[in-house]
């Protein structure tokens, strides 16, 4: 009874639009006044953000933020998609395709799904359009590929889930590399499908001479090369993920100082939103902070798994469900704020059932990704649908094809976990 007061209540702030990281302090503030009074929830207010604050690995939140964006300031993150065009535009939907390289690409610079579909969107769906690809086939596509941002490392929300399930950073990191590539591919071949299905949705593309995907790769390996040190040191442990961060803001801002606009304007722009950016997932993860001691105080999780245990049904019935609800809860919440309202909760639970915390990160990345492309409420579709115009109905009938391919992706992972976890393990 502790549990649904509050509950009801936290649910009924996200509803009404309270910011995250406010509704989680004010929801635990309340629980905490309710089990142990006024003195107790005071001394936990007290201590809890600063504790929350206070670690070293939060430093790599910011770093891969101003990282981002130095490198949209440097203007090499919109050569991304006519790289990619030059090298895959003669085959058939090759435009389609380069979207899908392009959201992977964009998705080591951003760390967002809705500001990757928002880019996308404004970039690559005009071009789709003008060699005259099916609208609901494009939208579907700049759908689908802003999902990449949060799996692609760097990756802010393995960064968090790491943070919040004390799982190490720099092997999460790691495990996201071949899942992120592999979801990739899985994009790329579905377009490949459709396109032979239906073949009015996508026209023969224009083919480039060899100069020209030379030319348009010598543009965007400076970037290509930042990605690889930055993931490269992580790997091989010359640096912590930490450094590894430091490491690549300051090599953004290097290749940010060399576009002839830049200016202390542009340069202060950036700083301030990455800042931004950052407190909000620092006010967030006070807020986690305080709404966990209360969900510990309740013990609703050491109930939650001894209720599951006695039900006495497979653990892979369990990580279905549990997967199930990720999916849900994706069409309606931000990535972030599902990861600090569940993984506290789900972690012990998988644990108790034999699972690797770090093969689950990367599944749950996965699976939580999703919801932003599943009706009713996915989000990516309404910011593809505000940027384009198109009508929301057309954008899920575009995505749906590929949402399929993303289910049988999914239980690849969960059935073959050592595709997450095989390039972790070989880490020094």
């Amino acid at each position: 009874m502790d549990i649904i007061i509050p509950v009801i209540l936290l649910f009924a702030l996200l509803a009404i639009g309270t910011p995250v990281g406010f509704t989680m302090a004010i929801v635990g503030a309340i629980g905490l006044y309710q089990l142990l009074g006024y003195d107790a929830m005071i001394g936990v207010l007290t201590t809890a953000p600063l504790s929350a604050a206070n670690s070293y690995e939060m430093i790599t939140v910011p770093m891969f933020l101003l990282m981002a964006e130095f490198v949209i300031i440097s203007g090499l993150a919109d050569s991304l998609f006519g790289a990619a065009a030059a090298w895959v535009g003669r085959v058939k939907g090759g435009l389609a395709m380069a979207t899908a390289l392009a959201g992977a690409g964009f998705g080591a610079i951003a760390g967002s799904s809705t500001a990757a579909a928002a880019t996308l969107s404004s970039t690559t769906v005009p071009s789709m359009l003008k060699q005259g690809y099916e609208p609901r086939f494009a939208c579907g596509v700049v759908a689908i590929s802003g999902t990449l941002a949060m799996l692609i490392p760097p990756s802010v929300a393995l960064v968090l889930y790491g943070l919040i399930a004390d799982v190490n950073i720099g092997r999460l990191l790691v495990g996201g590399v071949i899942p992120g590539i592999l979801v990739t591919l899985t994009i790329i071949l579905t377009i490949w499908l459709l396109v032979r299905l239906y073949p009015d949705a996508a026209p023969n593309s224009e083919s480039h001479t060899w100069h020209e995907k030379l030319a348009v790769l010598k543009t965007v390996g400076p970037l290509l090369f930042l990605f690889a040190a930055v993931t490269g040191v992580i790997y091989s442990g010359i640096a912590t993920p930490t450094e590894a961060s430091a490491i690549g803001a300051l090599g953004a801002f290097i290749l940010a100082v060399k576009k002839k606009n830049f200016s202390f304007t542009v340069f202060r722009h950036a700083i301030v939103r990455a800042t931004q950016t950052s407190c909000m997932v620092l006010m967030i993860i006070m807020g986690a902070q305080i709404f966990g001691y209360f969900i510990a105080l309740t013990h609703v999780t050491q109930d939650m798994v001894a209720w599951i245990h006695a039900l006495d049904v497979s653990r892979w019935v369990v990580i279905a469900i549990v997967l199930a609800g990720l999916i849900v809860l994706g069409c309606f919440m931000d990535q972030i704020a599902i990861l600090f309202l569940t993984v506290p909760i789900l972690v012990p639970l998988i644990k108790a059932y034999g699972f690797d915390p770090l093969w689950f990160g990367v599944i749950m990345i996965v699976t939580a990704e999703l919801g932003m492309v599943t009706p009713p409420v996915g989000m990516n579709a309404f910011v593809i649908s505000r940027y384009t115009g198109r009508p929301l109905t057309e954008i899920f009938r575009g995505v749906s094809p590929h949402i399929l391919a993303h289910l049988v992706i999914i239980v690849i992972l969960v059935a073959f976990p050592q595709i997450i976890t095989w390039l972790p393990d070989t880490m020094k």
